[in-house]
């Protein structure tokens, strides 16, 4: 079995998580094998993690054994934290002189919150360093076979987040200018509300059959992917017991997935050459 070499043989120096410092660090979408190097670093190095619901257990085990592993996860429905709780706690550890590790599933500043915890040190005057992640909406669904972009079908790809701060659809949004101007639309934290979001797109203008993906867990061993069609997507979801965490992605990139499943591929999925029917003869521009 391969497995990871010493940090010493690296061709660089990683900087040193010191007392008194917090890092605000995404652990990508799930598999730990998507983790940075910054933030396997961290984790070898923090006296303590304050971590999210989505930060998994095999990323949480390679932490120190002395290592303080604080849940501090925000799950919809749930009694959870409040952010400036979380936010309080991170200056208190390192007012303390702990090596403070913030680990948020995907990116830290993708849906994350990570802005509103970084003001708040500044506010309270602790340093800190920000370490990127592989945000979900891009890692989760490479993993499905999904790209965001494709040349054949979309130049531009819009994010957005399925709740707003009351846990309501997004009342702020142009859904009209959504609906008509991106080719490819990706929801964050999407099911509680797929049924009204799924509404106001079609509304909108977008096609009923248009492809929709749904994927659950994304990277993980228990991840599930569903396609199905915007006007079907609701009902199909429930049918299926879908369950959050779930990425939507919504677009002709889901037809893509019919060659670019790889994970398929590994469990025997005979993949298509050409999933679009672009095929006629004539070389790619």
């Amino acid at each position: 079995m391969n497995r990871l070499r010493g940090m010493r043989e690296l061709t660089f120096e990683l900087p040193d998580l010191e007392a008194g410092w917090v890092w605000l660090t995404g652990a990508g979408p799930g598999d730990p094998g998507l983790l940075t190097l910054y933030a396997l670093h961290a984790l070898r190095s923090a006296n303590v993690v304050v971590y999210d619901a989505l930060v998994d257990e095999k990323i949480l085990a390679l932490a120190g054994p002395e290592t303080l592993l604080e849940y501090a996860g925000k799950r919809g429905g749930r009694p959870s934290p409040k952010q400036a709780d979380i936010s309080q706690r991170l200056v208190q550890f390192a007012r303390e002189g702990k090596r403070v590790l913030r680990l948020k599933g995907g990116d830290p500043f993708v849906f994350g919150r990570g802005g509103e915890e970084a003001l708040a040190l500044v506010e309270a005057g602790i340093p800190f360093r920000i370490v990127p992640g592989i945000s979900s909406g891009i890692g989760g669904l490479a993993y499905a076979g999904i790209p965001v972009t494709h040349r054949e079908t979309n130049s531009a790809v819009t994010f957005l987040t399925g709740h707003n701060l009351t846990g309501e659809v997004p009342d702020n949004l142009d859904w009209q200018a959504l609906a008509r101007g991106s080719p490819v639309i990706v929801v964050y934290m999407a099911l509680k509300h797929l049924e009204r979001i799924a509404g106001l797109l079609l509304a909108n203008g977008r096609a009923p059959d248009e492809p929709v993906a749904l994927v659950s867990n994304a990277s993980l061993a228990g991840q599930r992917v569903l396609e199905t069609t915007l006007a079907r997507c609701h009902r199909e979801a429930e049918a299926a017991g879908i369950e959050p965490p779930c990425l939507v992605v919504i677009g002709e990139v889901v037809r893509l997935r019919a060659g670019l499943d790889w994970l398929g591929a590994l469990q025997g999925r005979v993949l298509q050459a050409d999933p679009l029917g672009l095929r006629d003869g004539r070389e790619a521009g």
